[in-house]
């Protein structure tokens, strides 16, 4: 019996070479000329209609599905003394079975260490092949560890407040350890700790600063509202997690949107509460006497008093309602800031211009606010493209589906127009500072990438009636506001229009469930239209379908890049009339009027593959009102131009 050898597949931690070899006492090499009685060979191997799960985010298991494979190693010839050690190492929740694995040279059979569906289901429950379960358990035990951490053993309901307030200021590492180990790998207990063992943040080091001061109170109150729109969401992911999932139809897009809109709208609907509870915080805890950590624990407690179960099915109903989704994933990007077009230098230095409430957002990392703030995606953009914690002024960023600055992670907030325009209102309206400017992003399919066309200067002008912030001057007179103000020309490497730009998105970070690198469709392209004015309590929902119907028909190439017009003077010269229309803008004709929201409608009828991905009639009303808003600009110029 002791001379029994066996071939065994491995796709687990085993795979580790250092763990083999404490398990076992012998190595593996996949040069056969190597091999000995210490080392085995092994060589690559694939399991067929088996899939890798980790719902515990401790360890892998594989359960049978016939869409899935698995890859390993193959190990050749393990005794059969050593395999006993390791039915030891693997424990009572798999079952050694014999299997075929594909390799190199064809089909060989194998010991191999499966787990059952019933032994699964009895451990983790009917989802625990959903990676959503994966998550959930990766969130249990980071709250285990905060529990053992904070104030351990104690069960009174401020203990719990503070482990609540504790975990809002480790978002970003809970929401970095989420992403890193999504679906396979599993995160060890001491690499956990590693991650969310580090002091608390603290803000008594402005105290005595005579610069800050002024600041203080302004910065917690922005605090203390985003904690309570994060305690409300993280209410309604719990309540409603699996019809949440259902409504954002692939995991491609970001999960927290239709929570973050529902949680917007109940703190924006009860602004005088929270103006209350704001108020009140402030003149009971003056901050000479209390750090960061306890305002963040306020909140926490002051969120109970405004989540109202009943509202948040009414809104999840009402979303429910209205969403209808299309094929073209989209996002946006949001730019506040009280000092408009001067927020960020050269503008700023040469003009003087303070901020009283937020001194240009410079202490943002102080009240760890690009934590508090990541489910919007909160970030200081001074148009360096710097990611450092370091104090700069600039605009206040949001972009719903940001997940990391850094590793430039993001994905496409939803494929619904309206639940879009929804959320950028309600963040527009969440947020104490004025609306600057909007970004809005269409995934580009894989057959428009490297096929794009320049848009032509009509099709231009009109984009820039509908977005480009058109306002009126004391004389009377229209202009384009955000080419007027130059806020979208860049001179760095030499004058261009900043109107839209293709870059890519990588929405994934971690291993794929059947090779160890992320899948292809990762890394997508998108295309961002920069050109647009934000403004309180405006509707971008015919914007958004006008943008990807006409990215649809005619797939717009970015507009006008310092190359384009160095090479080609025909756009140069389109530049320089657009300028002028900016400045003193003219009439669009019917003509141009016509084919241009009939190239709309002809891309926004052909987004699922020759037909409609939305509805008829919310296709017909979006398209009527992008008409209407042209021929209405037509008609406010005849008036500036023959007053009455």
């Amino acid at each position: 019996m002791g001379d029994v050898k066996f071939n065994l597949f491995i796709y687990g931690s085993l795979r580790a070479p250092e763990i083999f070899k404490s398990v076992s006492g012998l190595s593996f090499t996949f040069d056969r000329s190597e091999s000995n009685d210490k080392t085995l060979f092994a060589e690559p191997a694939l399991l067929p209609n088996y899939r890798k799960v980790s719902p515990d985010n401790v360890y892998f298991y594989a359960v049978a599905n016939n869409s899935s494979k698995i890859e390993g190693f193959v190990i050749y010839d393990v005794p059969s003394q050593v395999m006993a050690e390791i039915d030891k190492f693997e424990g009572k929740r798999y079952d050694r079975e014999t299997v075929r694995v594909n390799t190199a040279k064809g089909f060989v059979d194998a010991m191999a260490y499966l787990a059952s569906y019933k032994s699964m289901k009895k451990r983790f429950g009917d989802r625990f092949h959903v990676n959503l379960i994966h998550e959930l358990w990766l969130r249990k035990r980071i709250e285990e560890f905060i529990k053992k951490r904070t104030r351990p053993g104690d069960q009174t309901a401020d203990a719990e407040l503070e482990r609540r307030a504790d975990r809002e200021l480790l978002a970003t590492t809970e929401r970095d350890l989420v992403i890193s180990h999504y679906r396979a790998d599993a995160v060890s207990d001491f690499y956990l700790e590693h991650e969310l063992n580090r002091p608390r943040p603290s803000i008594k080091h402005l105290y005595n600063d005579e610069q800050a001061k002024p600041f203080i109170e302004n910065y917690l109150a922005m605090v203390v509202k985003q904690v309570l729109i994060n305690q409300l969401d993280e209410k309604i992911q719990s309540q409603y997690r699996f019809e949440l999932e259902h409504i954002r139809t692939s995991e491609r897009y970001f999960k927290r949107s239709v929570s973050l809109l529902m949680s917007l709208q109940m703190v924006n609907a009860n602004s005088p509460t929270v103006d209350l509870i704001i108020r009140q915080c402030l003149d009971t805890m003056p901050y000479e006497k209390y750090d960061l950590i306890d305002y963040v624990k306020y909140a926490v407690g002051a969120a109970e008093s405004i989540f109202d179960l009943r509202v948040a099915r009414s809104q999840l109903d009402r979303i429910r309602l209205n969403f209808d989704p299309g094929l073209v994933p989209i996002g946006a990007e949001l730019e506040l800031s009280n000092l408009g077009p001067n927020a960020v230098t050269p503008r700023k230095n040469s003009r003087k211009i303070a901020d009283s409430v937020y001194n240009g957002f410079s202490y943002f990392h102080d009240f760890q606010m690009d934590v508090l703030s990541w489910k919007l995606g909160g970030y200081i953009d001074d148009h360096t493209g710097a990611t450092d914690q370091a104090r700069r002024c600039g605009f206040l960023e949001l972009a719903p589906g940001r997940l990391n600055i850094e590793g430039e992670l993001s994905r496409p907030a939803t494929a619904d127009p309206w639940l879009l325009s929804q959320l950028i209102r309600e963040i527009v309206d969440f947020y104490d500072v004025k609306p600057h400017s909007l970004h809005l992003s269409f995934q580009l399919r894989k057959r428009q990438i490297g096929n794009q066309r320049v848009l032509p200067l009509d099709f231009v002008k009109c984009l820039f009636v509908l977005g480009g912030g058109l306002e009126q001057k004391n004389s009377g007179r229209f202009w384009i506001s955000r080419m007027g103000y130059e806020e979208i020309t860049r001179r760095s490497y030499g004058e261009e229009l900043v109107f839209a730009r293709t870059s890519k998105r990588r929405w994934y970070m971690g291993e794929d469930e059947i090779a160890d690198k992320a899948p292809p469709q990762a890394t997508t392209h998108i295309q961002q239209y920069k050109f647009i004015r934000l403004e309180k309590r405006a509707n971008y929902e015919p914007l958004i379908f006008c943008l990807k119907g006409l990215q649809l028909a005619y797939n717009p190439a970015d507009y006008l890049t310092v190359e384009q017009m160095q090479n080609n003077p025909k756009l140069r010269q389109e530049y320089e009339e657009l300028k002028k229309c900016a400045a003193d803008p003219a009439a669009i004709d019917e003509q141009t009027i016509n084919k241009f929201v009939e190239t709309v409608h002809a891309g926004l009828m052909d987004e699922r593959h020759h037909h409609p991905a939305h509805k008829l009639h919310h296709i017909d009303w979006a398209v009527s009102i992008i008409g209407a808003q042209l021929y209405m600009f037509n008609e406010q110029l005849k008036k500036t131009d023959n007053p009455t």
